[in-house]
């Protein structure tokens, strides 16, 4: 993760700090910062070294999960476009348009899973508070998504009337995770996994 580091002089730490922050144009809560030396003063109250600091500028999520799908899309050699990308509560989800996206998409959506696993992974190798990524082209999770809501709800309404489990089909842990927290709420019915990766399923019935 590529970070904007600069070092400051000032007659005190504060003075360095503000000169920083100017310079590199953001708030202290958007950098690191290390005291090197603290001000040493001499005769009369007159400042006899500087106090000098090392600011460092955290990079946001956002701005280095974009940074790092940029330089995969180009070695994929794909035409493409980032239209935008959105940070809420510890997720980045970008969304991608472009020249032959089914190529990006892939087999059911696998090959647009294994770039976000491998993204994902290139950004979270050096963070401590871990990111998640959701990758999209051309709204195609999101249509994807919606569709597994509308589905996971209309299993549930069959399982109340036969009163018999219902095994969905094997999908993905992301696929997997917007059936059990659309059907969360629901006090007629629970979810849970069955089976190994990659054959893993949503099973929906009735709360004993």
């Amino acid at each position: 993760m590529e970070v904007q580091t600069i070092e400051k002089r000032g007659k005190s730490v504060d003075e360095a700090i503000k000169a920083a922050l100017d310079e590199l144009n953001c708030e202290i809560d958007d950098v690191v910062i290390e005291v090197i030396e603290e001000p040493t003063k001499g005769l009369l109250g007159l400042v006899k070294k500087p106090a000098v600091i090392k600011v460092s500028r955290r990079e946001k999520p956002e701005e280095d999960v974009r940074r790092e799908l940029e330089d995969l899309l180009n070695k994929m050699k794909l035409e493409y476009r980032i239209n935008n990308v959105e940070w809420d509560e510890g997720k980045v989800r970008i969304n991608i348009t472009g020249k032959d996206m089914g190529l990006l998409i892939g087999r059911k959506g696998e090959t647009l899973n294994a770039v976000q696993f491998i993204l994902g992974l290139i950004v979270n190798r050096n963070r401590e508070e871990k990111v998640r990524v959701v990758l999209d082209v051309e709204d195609y999770r999101k249509k994807r998504e919606e569709s597994l809501e509308a589905l996971a709800l209309r299993l549930s309404d069959k399982v109340k009337k036969t009163r018999r489990n219902v095994v969905m089909r094997p999908m993905s842990s992301q696929e997997r995770r917007v059936v059990h927290t659309i059907l969360q709420g629901d006090p007629q019915i629970t979810t849970y996994s069955l089976g190994d990766e990659p054959n893993r399923k949503v099973v929906i019935s009735l709360k004993k």
